[in-house]
């Protein structure tokens, strides 16, 4: 008999490849009866993310921390996880006004395996170091692996790197706390349970770490002054919709007309956080802009005078 590999026998105990007994049948379901099962499922998503919370203001501290002394925040994944860490890094420039190198993704096999699966990029921890190597990572950045299964080597291998140059590291995983052996500053491990189509980690894994992404990046712009009450004020206006949402912005904030918010957005030269203090605290472009360098970028100190204090 052929003894089993160690590989086989180490993904075969993975959280993420066990087999789900809601959907046993779902190859003999009806579509209605399939869809409702892939829902049932999804709805334990939040639920482990939600129990996740602790460990993801930790390392939201750990970002935002980073930030504070222009550090960068990179994902870094494979298949999948890659793919997600990509979208979330290029959101980040049109939404809160960030260069984008701030948050960048990192990818087993480059770009081409954005848009096509590059079969066995990720299999050696040694191409994750060579990622982080040529990314020109330093100690101020922090090192995002994101992998559902936690075991992918060329996440584990960028990782281990990033912690030896002395970055802060972050892990998202959908594997149990108990089970993640590797030594990180944080382990955020939502477990939303075995996948509908066993294995397809693109499912609630996927989401799972979608979820976590999301609230990564936004709590930390949120921190860096990025939003003022709950409105986007350092996005950019680079297409017609963004234009409009700008000018949505100020009025909605200020309640001038949609002529009077398309001339102070051209006085603030298109800045939208320039333009609310111009408004709110009646002064030129000039003044509002030394009131929110001195606080530090955020909207309600810079309309209050006050100076920015970290908390």
């Amino acid at each position: 008999m052929t003894q089993e590999s160690e590989l086989f026998s180490e993904i075969k105990r993975l959280a993420t490849e066990q087999r789900n007994p809601a959907s046993m049948k779902i190859d003999t379901a009806s579509v209605g009866d399939i869809l409702r099962i892939i829902n049932s499922e999804d709805h334990r998503v939040a639920k482990a993310v939600a129990e996740e919370i602790p460990y993801i203001e930790e390392a939201v501290g750990i970002i935002v921390n980073s930030f504070r002394i222009e550090g960068r925040l990179f994902y870094v994944g494979a298949g999948t996880s890659g793919r997600l860490g990509i979208l979330d890094a290029s959101e980040c420039p049109p939404t809160f006004g960030e260069d984008p190198e701030r948050v960048q993704g990192l990818i087993a096999g480059g770009r081409e395996a954005v848009f096509q699966s590059q079969e066995g990029a990720e299999d050696l921890e040694q191409t994750g170091e060579q990622a982080i190597k040529d990314a020109g990572v330093t100690p101020n950045d922090v090192v995002c692996g994101i992998a559902a299964s936690r075991r992918t080597p060329y996440v584990v291998g960028a990782v281990e790197y990033a912690r030896g140059l002395g970055c802060k590291t972050l892990f998202i995983t959908c594997t149990p706390r108990s089970e993640f052996p590797l030594e990180v500053d944080v382990a955020i491990c939502p477990v939303p349970g075995p996948e509908v189509i066993m294995g397809s980690t693109r499912m609630k894994s996927g989401t799972a770490q979608k979820l976590v992404l999301n609230m990564l990046t936004t709590a930390s712009f949120i921190r860096m002054g990025k939003v003022y009450e709950n409105m986007m004020v350092d996005l950019q206006m680079t297409n017609k919709k963004l234009v409009e949402r700008s000018k949505r912005t100020v009025m909605t904030i200020t309640g001038i007309s949609y002529a009077e918010a398309g001339d102070l957005l051209s006085a603030a030269k298109g800045h939208v956080k320039t333009a609310i203090v111009m408004n709110l605290v009646r002064v030129d472009a000039s003044e509002a802009l030394r009131r929110l360098e001195r606080a530090g970028g955020f909207v309600r100190p810079a309309i209050e005078g006050e100076s920015f204090t970290p908390s």
